[in-house]
């Protein structure tokens, strides 16, 4: 009694053995759609960055040109990010909607401000760079501290001559003193 061809036999005798180099193209096509759903991401990511660039425009418009604390630029490596200076920039959150402006300090990186909202992260940066010029403004106008120690101490060479000058005129007069005693 024959229950047809397959009756009894195992799932691996019955099934056409696959050969590897149809599963590398199968590995391949896979991993091409992995990556361009990456690529995908990253681009929307660089959209998005690019998108509150433009909305900054405006701003940096209006900082002076003497004024070089700010290098703003849009970095496309594999986290994409919009620099606003050398400690501050902007990327995009996990969700890749969310904006994160984040500053980098001897501490670790502090978020700044985060919000799905360009119009909010244009606020937080707009509030970033007054804060700096403010601290460019001030460094600029204190005294350097070699400056002020200048200021606050008489030059060392004042001291010595006036301390040479008066030894000098005590002893003089104090040779004129004997000289005049001993002379009948």
């Amino acid at each position: 009694m024959s229950d047809g061809p397959n009756i009894g036999r195992s799932v691996a005798e019955t099934a056409k053995p696959l050969r590897l180099r149809e599963a590398l193209w199968q590995a391949r096509i896979e991993a091409a759609d992995r990556t361009g759903v990456v690529v995908d991401l990253r681009d929307a990511e660089v959209a998005r960055l690019e998108i509150l660039n433009e909305a900054l425009d405006p701003l940096f418009a209006q900082v002076p040109d003497q004024i070089d604390l700010f290098d703003r630029g849009l970095s496309k490596g594999d986290t994409p990010r919009l620099w606003i200076d050398i400690v501050a920039h902007v990327l995009m959150g996990r969700d890749k909607r969310m904006y994160r402006f984040v500053q980098d300090t001897r501490h670790g990186r502090i978020v700044l401000a985060e919000s799905h909202d360009s119009a909010a992260i244009v606020k937080a940066v707009t509030d970033y760079v007054a804060r700096r010029m403010i601290e460019r403004e001030r460094a600029l106008s204190v005294m350097p501290l070699w400056e002020q120690a200048e200021v606050k101490k008489p030059p060392r060479g004042l001291w010595t001559f006036a301390f040479g000058f008066i030894a000098g005129v005590i002893v003089l007069f104090g040779f004129a003193l004997l000289a005049a005693l001993r002379t009948p």
